[in-house]
């Protein structure tokens, strides 16, 4: 479109991007130019209003919705996103299922369901989306402009420091850590594969905003990730064309100081 400003027009594509985290990251490459494709599950509101936000900065934008637990829902938002903006150039796995349970507590033990509903989400659906955004690319021409396109996937520093909280979820992420380097070697030259992995970065679930700051300083260095600090990492990848098979830690050194329980217990 005449008049909207592009970073060669280069097109990201972001899962769970309606609000929290995933929003931080679309205003972020939205600023820096980039044609951004906002997917939601629920949060449609949400995702109007975010979406209203990126376009007042200039660039081309759409919001899809998709229930990332469908394998054809995830093929329909990837073909979607090719068919707006003709190629995608980074797609970012921020969407997750995040609900507690740990095998040892009876009140919240791990259940079938919530085990391949964290699968689901939080390890299939991302594998599925750089599988679609690898062949997408072995069809496109080359770029001109030095891009090594790239899938980044939204990590945990926990799985540097384990402990059994939330445990289908952290399962889950770890298999998806696994799965990161492996396309990383399946998918080169073509698609990069890099992991984020963030530490304690906004409020989430019954956390009171005294017990987050509390936590969010339990680290080397006497702070954490904010959204920006992730954001900026994820616009850093996706421009860093040597960068892949790794996860990148922006947790303040959280990582490196064990815990028996989920940091967000360790707040008394």
């Amino acid at each position: 479109m005449e008049g909207l400003k592009t970073s060669s027009h280069r097109t990201v594509l972001l899962t769970g991007a309606a609000k929290r985290l995933g929003k931080a990251i679309a205003l972020h490459f939205a600023k820096a130019g980039w044609n951004v494709v906002l997917h939601y599950g629920n949060s449609k509101q949400d995702a109007i209003d975010t979406l209203e936000q990126i376009k007042a900065l200039g660039v081309r934008a759409i919001a899809i919705q998709a229930n990332l637990a469908q394998p054809d829902a995830i093929k329909a938002l990837f073909q979607a996103s090719v068919d707006e903006f003709s190629r995608v150039d980074c797609l970012i796995n921020s969407a997750s299922v995040f609900e507690y349970d740990r095998p040892s507590q009876k009140a919240h033990m791990v259940t079938q369901s919530g085990l391949v509903r964290n699968m689901q989400v939080n390890l299939a659906a991302p594998v599925l989306l750089a599988q679609e955004m690898f062949h997408h690319l072995q069809k496109q021409p080359a770029r001109n402009d030095g891009l090594v396109p790239v899938t980044i996937q939204l990590l945990d520093q926990k799985l540097i420091n384990l402990n059994p909280d939330y445990f289908s979820y952290t399962l889950s992420k770890s298999a998806l850590l696994t799965a990161t380097e492996m396309m990383a070697l399946d998918f080169a030259p073509t698609l990069r594969s890099v992991g984020l992995a963030p530490g304690i970065t906004l409020p989430s679930g019954k956390q009171t905003e005294a017990e987050f700051l509390q936590a969010h300083q339990m680290t080397p260095m006497g702070y954490s990730s904010s959204a920006d600090d992730i954001a900026q990492a994820a616009l850093f990848i996706a421009n860093a064309k040597a960068i892949t098979g790794t996860t990148i830690y922006v947790d303040g050194g959280q990582h490196l100081i064990p815990s028996q329980r989920d940091v967000m217990f360790n707040t008394q």
